[in-house]
């Protein structure tokens, strides 16, 4: 089998970094790959984005850029997902990865009018999840982790809407056969969402959210190693 790109949008906060590694660590743990059935390409500093047909399949991190900025290399891979997406190679956009594969097939990404979402947060499934290839693995009301200050605010056309939560309309949407996009982080555990409560305490608390609250109902997930062994199962 060809080897799983991760394509790198984004890293962790530093303090969590040194201490756990960083997206591509835990996406790869996830997906139970060894380290020579990966390759990761930094595409903020460049990296070349290959044939989009070569890969087995692709991840896109997340990032704390926003989509809206438009830097060139976040556009640069807008262009190439819409290409990868046109290949049909398996694609799934984490967070930053998710705004950015429907901004690039026309969806609308934006400031979340619903505020920050950070956090353990419930997964609400719509009924076409059941039938997908990659969603139908998870159950409505389970806990995933997710932190975001933008969201996608309309889907592409053509998108199906797969999940929801109470923080943000489109938790998951899939587009053609093998291209997902998830808002939360599957590759997180609680000892990382805790860590980004840590790390963003002051801006949390200055936008009138309650930390402790946040903190307390943190709650471990297997959710997301599910969805992630799935999505290495489709390949």
């Amino acid at each position: 089998m060809s080897r799983v790109l991760i394509v790198k949008a984004g890293e962790t906060l530093a303090e969590i970094r040194a201490l756990r590694g960083d997206f591509e660590d835990w996406i790869a743990a996830g997906m139970e790959l060894a380290s020579d059935e990966v390759e990761v390409a930094d595409a903020r500093r460049g990296a070349p984005l290959p044939d989009p047909a070569r890969p087995a399949g692709i991840i896109v991190t997340g990032s704390s850029a926003l989509v809206t900025d438009r830097e060139p290399w976040s556009e640069r891979a807008a262009g190439w997902l819409r290409e990868v997406v046109g290949a049909g190679t398996p694609l799934l956009g984490i967070c930053y990865g998710h705004q950015l594969l429907a901004h690039a097939l026309g969806g609308v990404v934006g400031d979340n009018p619903r505020g920050r979402e950070i956090g353990t947060v419930t997964l609400e499934l719509r009924p076409e999840a059941a039938h997908d290839p990659l969603l139908q693995v998870l159950s409505a009301g389970e806990p995933v982790h997710a932190t975001h200050v933008q969201a996608v605010l309309a889907l592409p056309a053509g998108a199906r809407h797969l999940a929801s939560s109470r923080g943000d309309p489109y938790q998951a949407f899939a587009v053609a056969d093998r291209a997902w996009g998830v808002q939360f982080h599957p590759e997180f555990d609680a000892d990382v969402i805790r860590g980004y409560l840590a790390g963003r305490r002051d801006q949390i608390a200055a936008e009138g959210l309650d930390v402790a609250a946040l903190r307390a109902a943190v709650r471990e997930s297997s959710a997301g190693p599910r969805l992630l062994r799935r999505f290495a199962a489709l390949l």
